[in-house]
């Protein structure tokens, strides 16, 4: 069972799968609510099932949470098998933080914490390789909330870097796209996080709380800008997913 309201309205529905009971998609289900998607909510860690076939949906993203893709929870393993489905289907598959991490494991890559056990809890600057700077304009930093990193699975385009995590961003196949970092974070959500996971500031590397929201005042325009200009490349037009 799919949590969350199922729309009956006719309009293209993309899947957004989330980690805890509280999370909601933020800012990337408004754009796409803008764009004229309905999106439905699945939960695998409470309870939802996973879609046997994305047929009935015009994509899907998979966002962040406390868990590692690493974790030996029946749900994980089952999420990081599920991605096969959109993979097969050549749906438009979106990984945030976690998600690009399980997309990376399932295509046989790694996820592992820094060498130096630095985390990226904040804003933090990325580069875009030439083959990210010829598909769109990207910010100079962008807000992080991990203690692991990915490297770049077999095949895969990397598209952004960064100095402590250097695979920031990648595109593979036509369809999947993982990044590390959370542009889809609102103002409320950081408020929530930065409250609620306040111990992890002590982290080696990590920022302190004023500068989370120095860093949105300054840096927040140009990722907003970007997540917009990328959810319209990865997923296009409505009409484009009419039936």
């Amino acid at each position: 069972m799919i949590s969350g309201h199922i729309p009956n309205s006719g309009k293209p529905r993309v899947l957004m799968i989330m980690h805890q009971e509280g999370s909601t998609p933020g800012r990337c289900g408004m754009i796409l609510e803008e764009m004229g998607y309905e999106w439905v909510a699945c939960k695998p860690a409470i309870g939802d099932e996973l879609p046997k076939t994305l047929e009935d949906y015009a994509g899907a993203v998979v966002f962040g949470g406390p868990m590692s893709a690493n974790d030996s929870d029946d749900f994980i393993k089952r999420e990081i098998d599920w991605m096969e489905v959109p993979l097969r289907e050549n749906k438009p598959f979106f990984g945030i933080c976690l998600g690009a991490q399980m997309l990376v494991k399932h295509l046989g890559g790694t996820v592992k914490p820094h060498d130096n056990e630095l985390a990226e809890i904040g804003y933090y600057p990325i580069r875009p390789t030439n083959e990210g700077r010829m598909l769109m304009e990207w910010p100079d930093q962008v807000y992080h909330w991990h203690m692991e990193g990915f490297s770049l699975p077999p095949d895969a385009t990397l598209l952004a870097t960064g100095e402590t995590y250097p695979n920031q961003a990648f595109r593979y196949g036509e369809n999947a796209w993982g990044v590390q970092f959370h542009s889809e974070v609102t103002h409320w959500m950081m408020n929530r996080w930065t409250t609620l996971a306040a111990h992890r500031f002590a982290l080696p590397g990590a920022q302190k709380r004023e500068a989370h929201f120095d860093g949105r005042v300054q840096h927040d325009q140009a990722v907003s800008k970007w997540l917009r200009e990328f959810l319209d490349m990865w997923i296009g037009p409505v009409e484009k997913h009419r039936t």
